[in-house]
């Protein structure tokens, strides 16, 4: 990009009214993470105040744009840095705060920051890490969207793109050259669940000096915890499984709070914020994480061996079994498997395969995933529509593919509905 990052990002470059105080980025906070805990306990508790405003067991929604200061000697302590509290919507507040410190307990990150949307994390990551003449690497099984704002947005300020065969790692090391800054990856990828040995992706970037992002979200911090791993940031759309009820847009990014300090910054200056009452309901979903998690698992599983079973699916694409081609690496790294199942009816067309989405009864035609509800889509005319016959072919897009993401509903509901509807 055009402009120069490390003296933009510098504390001393930006003055005036839009200067985010260097406090703030530290964003210094005695928030318990309960680590050593279960899932649960750290979903329920991680990250809160114990004592909140006004004895309230929830945390208050703090509709609010702007935050006074008693007097002058008030203001001078925030601005030296020596009472952490809010001053403008934009830098944080307390509903942020809190969901971030929650986020960081679940990925076991020193630091999370959240978004408004999970493509708003990733461009905000992006905008602070790299510049023109910068190249980036991505495996090319990954969210359409994200290979559009590489390829179309950032190329635009001077940033490479290279993408290689998902899991080919001497791909994707024969890619890096001494201008790569960023190795990035889905895992499990959209839509078809290739789950990436974190091992190795790991030890390319640290032996090639790069950082590492892995796109989470279909993993969860309940089956997969990349910091775990070593890997530098853990993207989420916190829309999907995070949140879990189809009702909020948020997104995050998690990892070492020295490589989140200037994210965090640039995202005050870009204003990619969320909204107070986004933020409870995006902490109140993290509040039975495990438990949805556990039923979103048991669901998938189940019905990804019914699919695999039944004589109209010609092929079932879900990391939990075994026919998967990273079955194995899944089984090492995951504690489950999550809800999501891509699958492909035998011998239909795509207005065949339209009729059987079509038929289902509990399931609703929609994008998005990780929700209570369960939601089912035709990829070639939900996502790729606009796409041409050979971009399709290129993204592994087949006109008899089904996605299906699997809701919290009683799983012999939801395979009866299955049946019916590949029967019809």
């Amino acid at each position: 990009m055009s402009i120069d990052r490390d003296s933009y990002l510098s504390s001393d470059s930006v003055c005036g009214d839009d200067a985010p105080p260097p406090h703030l980025v530290e964003r210094a906070d005695d928030r318990p993470t309960f680590s050593g805990h279960g899932l649960s306990t750290q979903s329920v508790h991680g990250g809160e105040q114990r004592q909140k405003p006004e004895g309230s067991i929830t945390q208050p929604i703090f509709t609010t744009s702007t935050y006074t200061f008693e007097s002058t000697a008030d203001l001078l302590r925030f601005v030296k840095g020596e009472d952490i509290r809010e001053e403008y919507g934009r830098y944080g507040s307390p509903n942020e705060k809190s969901v971030e410190a929650k986020l960081a307990a679940l990925e076991n990150a020193e630091d999370a920051i959240v978004y408004s949307s999970g493509m708003a994390a990733i461009v905000g990551l992006f905008m602070t890490k790299l510049e023109s003449g910068d190249e980036i690497v991505f495996f090319d099984q990954c969210y359409h969207r994200s290979r559009e704002f590489c390829s179309k947005h950032l190329a635009r300020y001077g940033v490479v793109t290279h993408q290689v065969p998902t899991g080919d790692f001497a791909a994707m090391e024969a890619a890096i050259n001494d201008r790569t800054k960023m190795i990035v990856s889905e895992s499990p990828t959209n839509p078809h669940l290739t789950c990436i040995d974190l091992e190795k992706f790991v030890a390319i970037g640290k032996a090639n000096e790069v950082e590492t992002l892995i796109d989470a979200t279909l993993a969860t911090p309940y089956n997969l915890r990349p910091i775990d791993f070593g890997v530098d940031y853990v993207w989420h759309s916190a829309t999907k499984y995070l949140g879990g009820h189809n009702d909020l847009l948020a997104g995050s990014i998690a990892g070492r709070r020295e490589l989140l300090d200037p994210v965090r910054k640039l995202r005050g200056v870009l204003g990619s914020v969320n909204s107070a009452h986004n933020l409870y309901l995006l902490e109140r979903g993290m509040k039975t994480f495990e438990l949805r998690m556990q039923r979103h698992n048991e669901n998938g599983l189940r019905i990804a061996e019914f699919l695999e079973a039944h004589p109209r699916v010609e092929r079932v694409y879900y990391p939990g079994l075994a026919s998967h081609p990273t079955h194995a690496i899944a089984a090492a790294q995951m504690r489950g498997f999550g809800g999501l199942i891509t699958f492909t009816v035998k011998g239909a067309d795509w207005e065949a395969t339209a009729r059987v989405v079509d038929a289902a009864k509990i399931a609703r035609i929609a994008p998005s995933l990780g929700g209570v509800e369960t939601l089912i889509e035709q990829p070639l005319v939900m996502s790729y529509y606009h796409c041409t016959p050979e971009e399709r072919v290129r993204f592994g897009i087949d006109d008899n593919m089904i996605r299906l993401s699997c809701g919290i509903e009683n799983t012999e509901d939801l395979i009866a509905d299955l049946k019916q509807a590949l029967d019809a």
